[in-house]
């Protein structure tokens, strides 16, 4: 795999340094992430915080800027850990109120994040398997925005926070194309494969049939 992308030379400082951010950054993510949960926050909060877009904004961009690919598969499993902990610890704890069911597919999710940053990481490299794994986090926030037109439904309380939600999701996209390709040529085929493939998402309700009733859009 090195003709699609060479690992950098690391410390082991460096590496260590590595892992406590992305656990800082995990544990920063979860308690903002329950305390917009609370009432009276202003919905805009939440309902980011409740979907997967922003997670895996957050974590494409963490893994490509690894030292490695081992290194990005061993930070992304401590940020969805540190992020998951402190989230279900807050729940249980303080809250009195324990979502078995959540906590375990969640927790069957980040046991599965090591494999998918692994993978990532190749992204920010050169050819055609960095072209498309490039585009799958871009995939799913497109497939995702596509799917906040839905958002607030059925009450239509918070019906006026779709546009302000989908600017959002296109700003993370451009944030993507624009951090992630070391070749501003390969933004093109990125996101050319990723409307395609956003495109058969959607059509099939990809992510509806797999995270149905734990995401906030599905």
């Amino acid at each position: 795999m090195n003709q699609i992308r060479v690992k950098s030379e690391s410390t082991t400082k460096q590496k260590v340094v590595s892992i406590g951010f992305a656990m800082l950054i995990g544990v920063i993510m979860g308690v903002a992430a329950k305390l917009v949960d609370a009432p009276g926050i202003n919905p805009i909060f939440d309902d980011i915080g409740g979907r997967l877009g922003v997670w895996v904004f957050a974590a494409a961009l963490i893994s490509v800027f690894s030292y490695s690919p081992k290194l990005a598969a061993v930070k992304i499993f401590v940020f969805f850990g540190s992020m998951l902990t402190v989230y279900y610890v807050y729940t249980v704890l303080f809250l009195h109120f324990s979502p078995e069911r959540a906590m375990v597919f969640w927790g069957i999710c980040a046991v599965m994040s090591p494999i998918c940053a692994y993978i990532m990481w190749y992204a920010r490299g050169s050819g055609l398997l960095s072209i498309v794994v490039a585009a799958l986090p871009v995939t799913l926030l497109l497939s995702e925005g596509f799917q906040l037109r839905y958002a607030y439904l059925p009450i239509h309380t918070h019906y006026y926070l779709i546009p302000v939600l989908m600017i959002i999701y296109l700003i993370m996209i451009v944030v993507l194309l624009l951090a992630i390709p070391i070749n501003k040529k390969q933004v093109l085929p990125i996101l050319s494969i990723a409307l395609i493939l956003s495109f058969i998402m959607i059509y099939f309700n990809v992510l509806g049939r797999i995270f149905g009733g734990m995401n906030g859009v599905l």
